[in-house]
């Protein structure tokens, strides 16, 4: 058994425990506080997570785990190891006295240095997505190696931020049943699917309408993601902005027209404000800057079983001028075409039934809706 050094986010013991995969405190009496002389850590600039670099007369204060097993180690491994670190053996003190351990050590140095880092900060924005997230990647070690997982890292704290602003909705029912915590009990999340997606299969029993408790019954749920979806509308032309692009739901449901008209949309990423998330696809799926959002809805997509939600936007955008041409990014093999089409001849295209998009046909209606509005105000 060896110890390990930490100097960054893993000096947050919750995350450290779920990279281990142990109970809240099982690790208490093996941590204690260290630091690494001639060292500073710092935040890399424009990002979420900190470096560590040679200095001399500083010092990276950080934790030391003690009696890490083969198998702790590898967890650390399959956790880091698709960053670019490697294990270096280093000297650190602990109330003075100097103790042997193994840090992960940067492999490159081409990162720019921020301000000094400071943890009580990253965990109060990124703590609690990073602690979900450690424990989904881990989660996936049957499946995938290191490399696969640490590219799912993203996506499974979008996931995670997803949970976050729903917690965020201090708003009650007016008419809806008011929930309380113990109105739904999970007694038992079983085995499920683990990938990009997840498909959580599990056992829960709930309150109901009068008052006595259901069953315990088994169900799955489709876990998915937030996302921002927006329709851009020139008000003066009278003309909306569509994209159109494979689907693979209309194709494994043997439709035989599987390009889909479609708003233009994308997965909200982890602390983001979905509004920018609706500037940013507009910009990779339609080469299109958009003029001032106005929020249409937030929605389930499918409540029955999946979590995907999404932000509905309308964008005031001059169109004069724009060009409809194929977009997407490459690195995500998006192939997308955009369309610029007058507002009847959109919803000419929903009673005729090829926009077969649920969002798209809602922020269609949407916009008759507030449409004389909108050209009024132009």
């Amino acid at each position: 058994m060896t110890s390990f050094f930490f100097y960054g986010t893993l000096c947050h013991v919750p995350l450290l425990e779920a990279v281990l995969g142990c109970n809240d405190g099982a690790l208490d009496d093996r941590i204690q506080a260290a630091h690494l002389p001639n060292h500073r850590v710092s935040w890399v600039q424009d990002e979420a997570y900190p470096m560590i670099e040679p200095v001399t007369g500083s010092a990276a204060s950080g934790i030391l785990l003690s009696g890490v097993s083969d198998d702790e180690a590898e967890r650390f491994s399959y956790y880091e190891g698709a960053f670019s670190y490697r294990l270096s053996e280093v000297t650190v003190e602990v109330d003075g006295a100097p103790h042997e351990a193994v840090c992960y050590y940067p492999t490159k140095h081409d990162q720019t240095r921020g301000a000094s880092w400071v943890l009580d900060d990253w965990v109060r924005v990124w703590g609690e997505m990073a602690v979900g997230a450690a424990r989904d990647v881990m989660a996936r070690r049957d499946r995938y190696d290191a490399e696969t997982a640490a590219g799912l890292r993203p996506f499974l704290m979008a996931r995670h931020w997803a949970r976050a602003m729903a917690r965020t909705d201090t708003s009650e029912p007016k008419i809806r049943y008011s929930s309380r915590d113990e109105d739904v009990t999970v007694t038992d999340r079983l085995p499920g699917y683990r990938g990009f997606f997840e498909l959580a299969e599990f056992r829960y029993d709930h309150i109901r309408f009068d008052g006595s408790r259901s069953p315990t019954v088994t169900r799955e749920a489709f876990l998915a993601f937030d996302a921002a979806l927006v329709l851009p509308y020139d008000p003066q032309r009278d003309e909306v902005l569509l994209i159109e692009q494979l689907r693979f739901g209309p194709l494994w449901r043997s439709d035989p027209h599987p390009w889909v008209f479609e708003p233009i949309a994308g997965l909200v990423d982890a602390g983001e404000d979905p509004a920018d998330t609706a500037r940013r696809e507009a910009v990779e799926e339609a080469g299109l800057e958009l003029g001032p959002l106005e929020p249409i809805a937030k929605v389930y997509a499918s409540p029955g079983y999946s979590t995907e939600f999404f932000h509905c936007f309308l964008a005031v955008t001059d169109l004069a001028g724009f060009e409809p041409d194929t977009n997407g990014v490459v690195s995500e093999h998006e192939d997308i075409r955009s369309h610029v089409m007058p507002f009847e001849q959109a919803m000419a295209l929903v009673s005729e039934g090829e926009v077969n998009a649920g969002p798209l046909v809602m922020m269609l209606y949407w916009l008759a809706s507030h449409r004389d509005r909108l050209r009024s105000a132009a």
